[in-house]
């Protein structure tokens, strides 16, 4: 039978070459991940530098110089402004008549008479007396002109102490038609008269008359 130590010995010098084998493959293996490992770095970083390249070429063509060419657009000149019509020649003035007493106005006429009742009257004019000094024709209505419609209107009024008049009124029964009612007394009011003194006071006159008549020209 063989000892102990001679059993050691056989197996050390057995398991020895296993050892070394076991080394070479253990170091053959780290070695081969090594590189594995290189090989796939560098193929990452070969992508990575690729995709940098083509964004680096975008970004150099989006920054290229260009000159932009822009078309202004002038507005149209507008057509030149017509010529003004000739201004009319002005009206000689060294030909008219400066003492003429009137200047005709072509209007419908409307005549107005003093009514010679209510305390006027010629025989007793005196310096306290009352005198008509404005008396204003009435406007002939429209209306009663496209009618054709003549006649005549009697107002009543007030002749206040300041010579105006105020109150007045169309006596019914002595107008023709309502057509002259307004006209009338919006006449009146235009009256101007010298006022009645007595006493040296000014005094109102009431129910002064007036008669306006309305007649039409003859075409």
């Amino acid at each position: 039978m063989a000892t102990l130590s001679e059993t050691i010995q056989s197996g050390q010098s057995t398991s020895l070459p296993r050892l070394i084998m076991g080394a070479l493959l253990a170091l053959g293996t780290t070695l081969g991940l090594l590189w594995t490992m290189n090989f796939l770095i560098q193929i990452v970083s070969q992508d990575v530098v690729e995709k940098d390249k083509g964004r680096t070429v975008d970004f150099v063509r989006i920054k290229r110089s260009e000159t932009l060419e822009r078309r202004k657009i002038k507005p149209e000149r507008p057509p030149p402004p017509e010529k003004p019509p000739p201004e009319p020649t002005p009206p000689k003035l060294d030909k008219l008549n400066a003492s003429a007493e009137k200047i005709g106005i072509s209007s419908v006429p409307a005549e107005t008479s003093i009514e010679l009742t209510g305390g006027f009257s010629i025989g007793n004019i005196g310096e306290g007396d009352y005198l008509p000094i404005v008396k204003v024709a009435p406007i002939y209505p429209q209306r009663a002109v496209t009618r054709g419609i003549e006649g005549y209107c009697v107002v009543s009024y007030t002749v206040t102490r300041t010579g105006t008049v105020k109150d007045p009124a169309v006596i019914p029964d002595q107008c023709t038609s309502s057509l002259f009612h307004r006209a009338s007394t919006q006449a009146a009011l235009k009256f101007k008269y010298k006022p009645r003194v007595v006493d040296g006071e000014a005094r109102e006159v009431p129910g002064v008359r007036n008669k306006f008549t309305y007649k039409l020209e003859d075409n």
